[in-house]
């Protein structure tokens, strides 16, 4: 009999944001809506780069010091991260990953958030705020695909983890963390409602 296993797995991590602190997600949404409504050098990038919705991605570094709660939320990222970092077998020689950067989005109806990797992080993730129903999932895509040139599809009913792209839809509270050389994007947000996310990538050494 044939013994298979699984080599070179890629791991994702779902959890609740307050497993590590006692987050009010209200509170959260209310302060990621006054910045965002703030941030006129976002909104600025935003307009430029036709992006629908908004990001602080190319505006502010200092979420934690403008608003107490994203301290908070930092706070409870790092455990998260470190259970993560732990799970994937890191040799981190001591030095503990560290927070590199942490951006709102905040996708209206018809916004997309386009396929793409961090390359300078090794650990990256979103905490989810608001998830309207009909808001998109996150997709993510085999690393390997494209290497994989001259193989065939997969079977629409083959396991999650040997399909090339996997739909994850989480919830109001979620963390998600992934290794950043996965490739990930958010679809077409066909709910009317904003969908609202904090995104963040943490680095080494």
């Amino acid at each position: 009999m044939a013994d298979i296993s699984s080599l070179f797995v890629t791991r994702l991590y779902r959890a609740a944001l307050n497993d590590h602190g006692a987050i009010d997600p209200v509170e959260l949404e209310r302060s990621c809506i006054a910045i965002a409504e703030d941030d006129e050098a976002g909104q600025d990038w935003c307009e430029a780069n036709d992006f629908a919705g908004y990001t602080s991605y190319a505006s502010l570094t200092d979420l934690p010091w403008r608003f107490p709660i994203f301290k908070d939320v930092v706070a409870a990222l790092d455990k998260h991260v470190a259970a993560f970092a732990e799970d994937a077998g890191y040799d981190l020689d001591g030095k503990a990953l560290k927070l590199e950067d942490i951006w709102i989005n905040i996708l209206p109806e018809g916004g997309i958030h386009t396929g793409h990797i961090h390359p300078h992080s090794v650990i990256s993730g979103t905490t989810y705020v608001a998830m309207p129903e009909g808001a998109s999932a996150i997709k993510f895509e085999d690393p390997r695909l494209p290497m994989m040139m001259a193989a065939p599809g997969r079977v629409k009913d083959a396991p999650e983890g040997l399909r090339p792209f996997v739909y994850v839809a989480p919830s109001v509270g979620d963390v998600l963390l992934w290794e950043s050389f996965v490739r990930h994007e958010v679809p077409m947000n066909m709910a009317e409602e904003e969908r609202v996310s904090v995104s963040f990538n943490y680095s080494w050494g």
